[in-house]
């Protein structure tokens, strides 16, 4: 319910795949992970890849909610078989971080095997605490990681959930022959899109890199600049040829049947693993926005994330504002590095910091603190892609980009591409983009397959009619896409939240972004018609 407590035993853990989700239509394994957030206080879904979103499918599960708390001292697993759903001890797992408690888990186990796990972060509920999710690979390099959702999953007492669907039936069609035909056609559009078949398989989503420094709207030393003097160094390129050079992968899929495969595994010097699905959130935020120019460097920060369990942008974001609070120079990666190591080791220190960027600005007294509703920004500064900041203000999700990301070149119907510096149209295309996201989510496809679906709108309704037995028309998804929206407002609103929420901190209004001179100049009336009507 609205009210409950983020923590406390009345709040639901909920997991559900999409209505593709299980069957052989490319990127659509994405799992929905849903919750009151205890880093905003509001109505929260994370979107995350791996091996649990098709596996769930394929056991016939629509959703898996999880409900109460265990006792206090008590951990558990939570199994979910052909056989039925059941409870093991976990005591022995504690204190373990993700890695470890996913390759003991597994041990044994069919390939096929599915695991979400919490590490420290999760087990200590701090609020920037991720879900681990296992990959093709088994590894736990997949991350439902905004919102806090690994700190509602240890106040339950999970420490994690294992998912083996073998033995079970392949998801059920309504018509085979349409859907197959249907799902080749989508995947030989993936592959002839510009984005999905070529600069993302190649340059990963770290591509973005140059294009937004170009721009103008790279976080960069707490969201002080729009360019990075070494985004060079750490962009799509570089890593891409760094892999190379290290006999790495460029190009991995991050869910079955993916044919964008635009995750990767990152070497060190030696060529050994020290990473994967190395992204441009990461890069940028833990990079960029600390004032960090060396990929190794990131590397390490990133994977000490990923085995702790902690959100790579709220911690970014964090780390940047303790910074500017003087607990590090910009750009003093061994210090970022220890700052990261006091989160996983729960010292008073790390536990300011894991609670995130808005508790770290409060307790240090840094007024400026990039956050929407408690939750940290993504990476790409609001002043010079005003759609996204419309989003960030008015998601019922907090600053979130996953919620309707205005990138450059992104067509706003009726209208066309806009320039993401300039404030008309803005408001509509952030309205549109909203509804749009909760309809990807609702299928389970990657945000990524837009492009070929908003050019042949056939390709996912008839996926879905060969999937399900019935027509769809994309009036029929949009009235999810705003019913949808319209349900989150109002758990917001009941939460406590109101329309003086829905804005951006003062600073974005107020001071010039370098080098272009931009601010985020779209006001709170205009802010307010964003999801007007829908609460």
């Amino acid at each position: 319910p609205p009210t409950a407590d983020p923590l406390g035993p009345a709040n639901r853990l909920v997991l559900a795949p999409g209505l593709l989700g299980g069957t052989i239509a490319s990127s659509s394994g994405r799992l929905s992970v849903g919750g009151k957030s205890p880093l905003t206080g509001g109505i929260k879904e994370s979107n995350v890849g791996g091996l649990p979103g098709a596996a769930l499918a394929r056991l016939g599960v629509t959703a898996l909610v999880v409900e109460g708390q265990a006792a206090s001292g008590q951990w558990f697993t939570l199994e979910v078989t052909p056989a039925g759903v059941g409870l093991l001890d976990a005591t022995h797992l504690v204190g373990q971080t993700i890695y470890e408690t996913v390759a003991r888990l597994r041990s044994g186990r069919s390939r096929r095997t599915a695991v979400l796990a919490i590490g420290p972060a999760g087990e200590m509920r701090l609020s920037a605490a991720a879900i681990g999710v296992t990959d093709l690979d088994g590894v736990p390099a997949r991350h439902a990681a905004r919102g806090g959702l690994g700190a509602v999953m240890g106040a339950k007492g999970l420490k994690a959930i294992v998912v083996d669907d073998s033995g079970s039936d392949p998801v059920p069609l309504a018509d085979a022959g349409l859907f197959r035909q249907t799902t080749r056609r989508f995947a030989q559009a993936l592959r002839e899109h510009p984005s999905t078949g070529k600069s993302l398989p190649v340059y990963g989503t770290s591509v973005l890199v140059n294009v937004i420094n170009e721009l103008g709207g790279l976080p960069t030393r707490n969201f002080r600049s729009g360019v990075f003097e070494k985004a060079e160094h750490i962009s799509g390129e570089a890593l891409h040829d760094l892999i190379v050079a290290r006999g790495g992968q460029t190009t991995h899929p991050c869910m079955p049947g993916c044919v964008i495969r635009c995750s990767n595994v990152f070497p060190d010097e030696n060529g050994k693993e020290q990473t994967r699905g190395f992204e441009y959130e990461s890069i940028v935020l833990l990079g960029a926005n600390c004032g960090i120019g060396d990929l190794d460097v990131i590397a390490r920060m990133n994977h000490l994330c990923d085995e702790y369990g902690l959100d790579t942008i709220e911690t970014g974001d964090t780390l940047a504002v303790a910074m500017e609070a003087g607990l590090a120079d910009f750009g003093d990666g061994e210090r970022a590095i220890a700052l990261i190591e006091e989160i996983g080791a729960g010292t008073p220190l790390g536990r300011v910091l894991g609670h995130g960027a808005a508790v770290t600005g409060r307790v240090f007294g840094v007024s400026h603190v990039p956050v929407v509703k408690g939750q940290g920004l993504s990476a790409y500064d609001p002043r010079a892609l005003k759609g996204t900041g419309v989003t960030y203000a008015t998601s019922p999700m907090g600053a979130d980009h996953t919620a309707g990301n205005a990138l450059p070149g992104t067509v706003l119907p009726g209208v066309g591409r806009l320039d993401t510096t300039q404030r008309e149209h803005q408001v509509d295309l952030s309205r549109y983009l909203q509804k749009l996201a909760v309809i990807f989510d609702s299928v389970g496809l990657c945000w990524f397959t837009r492009g070929p679906i908003l050019a042949d709108n056939s390709l996912l309704l008839d996926m879905l009619k060969g999937r399900l037995g019935r027509e769809f028309s994309m009036d029929d998804l949009w009235t999810m896409g705003r019913e949808t929206l319209r349900r989150e407002l109002a758990f917001n609103r009941a939460a406590g939240f109101g329309p003086q929420d829905d804005r951006l901190p003062d600073f974005f209004l107020t001071e010039p972004l370098p080098p272009r001179g931009l601010t985020f100049d779209i006001g709170d009336d205009e802010l307010r018609e964003t999801l007007a009507g829908l609460d």
